[in-house]
Parts: structure tokens; sequence; C-alpha cells
């Protein structure tokens, strides 16, 4: 029985993003979805199993059409879902009402249920939510019911707001697959047996590294499973470091080199670290070249002479405050406070004169 299992595709949601892709970001989730359809096709998977958060929200009745008749396409695969945490099932839902092709199997129930696929000898577990939040951990008291060969168990959660997990019990549940969703990074809890699948598509700026998808297959041997990376592009955290020579110009000319070696295709957060000319002031509103900068972090400190500070303002404040961190090591939480501390003496100081 060969299976794909995605989650979290987050239909609906508007993805950070710079200038350049603000506008396509959110049609590339749905893109992303239709890539893993057309592998589904290609490969004649048996099921399509999506661990929770389809949407990001309420979907749309035009959406469910839209989405149902990407499912009708598939001539072989059936599709068994749930919703998570961000499409929950309220009561004003089109989720309660809408009729489904019928190779599409929505598990909408507060309590766990299942469906059988007898021809594939196979039975899927799942529920789904009915809230925001899932406090109680539903899964710990799971088990497979013998129904079929096969037994999969569809959840989604795993912290302690959205139903918190217990790896020993899923381990003992007898389930000889587990798909995972709500977790947005790839993991395996247990190597081919629990795994979290991650986002299809990163939509958070903190959601760093590859997403994709897990292809895999059940045999009375066990299960193997292989993780499948597919996202079009990744949200990346670039420290640049900058130095005393550093003019907002080089600066930009840093940032752009490295973004070319990281790949345009990409998202970043730009952090600037090191130290900078104590004259210099990064003006950072104009180094995203590319359109494809969602944040620049100057955490950059001034590069003082405090020797010569002290000496020149040994009769004020600011030669006091220096004195009261003598001694401290540059990579202490003292050094930087005396950074700070200076500067911002020195440019109350600047206003007065």
């Amino acid at each position: 029985m060969k299976f794909i299992h995605i989650a979290d595709v987050h239909l609906g949601a508007q993805p950070d993003a710079g200038r350049a892709y603000s506008k396509e970001r959110p049609r590339e989730l749905w893109d992303a979805l239709e890539r893993v359809l057309d592998v589904c096709e290609e490969e004649q998977a048996d099921l399509l199993l999506i661990a929770g958060d389809l949407f990001h929200r309420q979907p749309l009745l035009r959406e469910l059409r839209e989405l149902d008749y990407l499912f009708s396409e598939l001539s072989h695969t059936k599709v068994v879902f749930i919703a998570g945490n961000h499409d929950y099932i309220r009561r004003d839902s089109y989720y309660r009402t809408f009729r489904w092709n019928g190779n599409v199997i929505p598990l909408f129930g507060r309590n766990p249920e299942y469906v059988e696929f007898p021809e594939l000898r196979t039975a899927v577990y799942g529920f789904s939510y009915h809230s925001r939040e899932l406090r109680e951990p539903l899964c710990d008291s799971l088990f497979a019911q013998g129904k079929q060969m096969y037994e999969i168990l569809l959840a989604h959660g795993g912290d302690e707001k959205h139903v918190p997990m217990n790896r020993t019990a899923l381990e003992k549940s007898g389930f000889d697959y587990i798909a995972l969703g709500h977790i947005h990074k790839p993991q395996a809890l247990v190597k081919n047996r629990i795994v979290y699948s991650g986002a299809l598509e990163p939509t958070d700026r903190n959601d760093t590294g590859p997403h994709g998808y897990v292809r895999g297959e059940i045999q009375q041997q066990g299960v193997r499973t292989q993780w499948i990376p597919c996202a079009c592009r990744e949200y990346i955290h670039l420290e640049i470091q900058a130095d005393e020579e550093d003019t907002s110009g080089s600066l930009k000319k840093k940032i752009n080199q490295r973004i070319s070696e990281y790949g345009k295709e990409n998202i970043y957060k730009i952090v600037i670290k090191g130290r900078k000319s104590a004259e210099i002031v990064f003006d950072t509103r104009h180094m995203d070249e590319f359109g494809n900068i969602v944040e620049i972090v100057d955490e950059s400190r001034p590069a003082y002479d405090f020797a010569k500070l002290l000496r020149e303002n040994s009769d004020n404040l600011i030669g006091k405050y220096i004195e009261a961190f003598s001694g401290c090591s540059e990579d202490s939480v003292e050094y930087q406070a005396m950074c700070e501390g200076v500067e911002a003496l020195l440019e109350n100081k600047g206003q007065q004169e």
C-alpha cells in the first residue's frame, strides 16, 4: 500500500514575503499542493493522508469547490484528511455541509473514527479539532483495533495546547504508521513509523529549513518512508559581519553577495553583527536589491576606543560609566551594556552641545 503524507498546507495564508514575492506567495501554497497531487497521480499512490491545517483559517465555499475539483482529478488515489487547530470545525464551517467527491473522506468527528479500505487491507483512524485548542492528550489512549491488516493514525498536535503527545504511548499504540501534523519542521519521532511531514511550504519568516512531504509504503515486512523536499522557497536567516570600514553601501554589497550565493528565490531575514565605525549609522531601508528580504535587524555595535573616551571624559558621567565596567570581556553582557550606555550618553551629549 503506497501513500503520500502531507500536513500544514495552510491554504489561504498570507505568508511572510519581500516585495518580489508578496503577491505570488499565497498562490504558491496552492501550487505546492498541486505538485503533490501530480506526484500522487504519477506514482498511483493509494492514499493521500493530510494531517490537519489544510487551510490556514475557515475555508471559503469557493475554495472547497476548487479543492474538491483538484482531488476529483486523481484517478486512483483516495484522500483522507482531518481538520487542525487553524481550520477547526466551527459551528458555521462549510466543512460541515460540503459534499465531497467520492474519493475524498474527511474524518471530522470530535472523537476518533476510522474509514476502511478493504481493497488496500488498510484502515485509517483520525479525529478533528472543533476548537482552536485541544489540551487533552487524546492520542495517548488510542490503539489500533485490528479492523484491517494495515492501520494508520492521522493526528495533529504535539504541544501543551494542541493534543500533547507521549512518544512511548504512540509507540505502543499498534498503528503501522502515524501521520502527524502541526509541527512545521519535518521530523521522525520513530523512524518510518511516527512522522511529522512538516509544512508543505513555509509561511513564517522563522520557519526556516527545507519543507516537503513523506512518501511511504506499507508491506508485510513493515513500513518504509522517504521525506521529499518540494517547497519552491525557503526562509533563511543570514548573519552579515560588519567591520569598521563598512558603510551602508559596502554593507549592501555584502548582503547582495550572500543572497546570490544562497539563491535569489529564497526569502531572507538579515541580522547584522560585528563592530562598525562609531560614526556610521547603517541605513537599512534601501538594502533590499532583490526584493526578497522580510526583515533586517542591526545588532552591530560601534567600535569605540574606550581608553580614548575615558581620557577625554574623565571628569564627567561618560568617564564614570566606562570605569564602572572596567575589565569586562568583549563577549560579556556587561560589555554590551557598556556599549549601549556609552552610545546613549554620547548621543545625549551631542544633543546638549
